[in-house]
């Protein structure tokens, strides 16, 4: 309805283009809120790869495909193992749960101290830690997390999802040079040298690092709830 829109009101947590249906004047950019304690984590990136039965030294490859795991993204790192191995780069890798055990015997083939897959890591803070770049699928909360903690990432947008929303999230970051995007149809012959490239570029991984940090909106719970009691309030209804 579109005088409803014109008179109602939206709090933003992401990059949708609501300026489609709401008046600019009338949103309100929040972010994203994410787990509590993400920010937590005081051990150093060599103690939380030890924490995880992974090296402490030579760079470490995040890879987060969500808990049921994207098949795209495992693939991906399948074929990427052997150069991320013989590159140097020690993979932490949440598979999934449909493709745990896939996962696990390809994961058997290399030392247990360089690759490690797991169905589902509950300690996030502990694996962003020790994570020097990060893989993942582009939904709003994994952008929120990395934005918070400034990781850099390489970005692997489903298809599968309404209005290809996640294309939309991953290129507002990498149209300001905060991550690297690759199509989910190129990720399998892609992912190993982008890494690599990407890896043995500290400056420009910092980079990556330092934009999407600039991205982030911290408080994002506290923001959502303080909007809604002054919309409330201005309406009467506090």
């Amino acid at each position: 309805n579109k005088l409803l829109s014109r008179r109602a009101e939206a709090i933003c947590v992401a990059y949708p283009d609501l300026e489609r249906f709401f008046p600019a004047e009338r949103i309100v950019m929040t972010g994203n809120p994410v787990r509590s304690g993400l920010t937590g984590c005081t051990l150093s990136p060599g103690e939380a790869r030890d924490l995880f039965g992974l090296k402490a030294d030579g760079p470490l490859l995040l890879v987060v495909g969500g808990s049921l795991g994207a098949r795209t993204v495992n693939e991906s790192v399948i074929k990427a193992l052997p150069a991320l191995i013989e590159a140097g780069v020690n993979v932490l890798w949440q598979t999934g749960r449909l493709y745990a055990d896939e996962c696990a015997r390809v994961a058997a083939d290399y030392p247990a101290d360089r690759v490690k897959a797991m169905p589902f890591i509950s300690q996030m803070a502990e694996a962003y830690r020790a994570a020097t770049l990060v893989v993942a699928r582009a939904g709003a909360s994994t952008i929120s997390e990395l934005q918070l903690l400034g990781k850099s990432a390489i970005l692997i947008p489903s298809p599968n999802v309404a209005e290809d929303h996640q294309t939309k999230n991953a290129l507002a970051l990498a149209t300001r040079d905060a991550a690297v995007m690759i199509p989910d149809s190129e990720a399998r012959d892609r992912l190993a040298s982008e890494v690599i490239g990407l890896i043995g570029d500290s400056a420009r991984l910092e980079r990556l690092g330092r934009n999407t940090s600039a991205m982030a909106l911290p408080d994002s719970d506290t923001k959502i709830v303080n909007t809604i009691q002054q919309i409330l309030a201005r309406h009467g209804k506090a």
